[in-house]
């Protein structure tokens, strides 16, 4: 398998370091990245993480806009300065960072999820409410209701 799938939570260790899963660390190796790129995400509490492919789709979008208008700058800004590298260890590991910690709000454990071409980590709890939010959104649109709107 070459997707990012499932999910994992694993605890940070006295360093500040976090055992990325094995079935993640296999898709990585299988890829071959050498490193990892990390971003804010944009509306939620969460880091996409991936190789130089998440952001070179990034790059990719942000060549279609006009230069000269805010939203390629900012489109930049996103994705070029509002992310970081991360490198594995030789035990699959990768550091907690404060500029990560301050994102998502993670302390002692790490929440992994695959996104297919990509992962994200995240504090377990606030993960636990998105997913509890994206299951409810799907099971509206499911039986045809609008997000928000009560069924009878």
């Amino acid at each position: 398998m070459d997707r990012f799938l499932s999910s994992a939570v694993n605890r940070i260790d006295a360093k500040g370091r976090v055992s990325v899963p094995a079935h993640f660390r296999a898709v990585v190796q299988r890829r071959g990245y050498s490193e990892l790129y990390a971003l804010r995400g944009l509306d939620v509490p969460a880091m996409d993480v991936g190789g130089l492919d998440l952001l070179d789709r990034y790059e990719q979008r942000i060549a279609l806009e006009d230069p000269f208008l805010q939203t390629a700058n900012d489109m930049s800004f996103f994705c070029h300065g509002d992310g970081t590298f991360l490198k594995l260890d030789q035990d699959g590991r990768i550091t907690m960072s404060d500029f990560i910690r301050e994102h998502t709000g993670i302390s002692s454990e790490v929440a992994f999820v695959g996104r297919g071409n990509f992962f994200q980590v995240w504090e377990p709890r606030r993960l636990a409410a998105y997913g509890a939010q994206a299951r409810a959104r799907l099971l509206q649109l499911r039986q045809g209701t609008k997000p928000g709107e009560r069924l009878e």
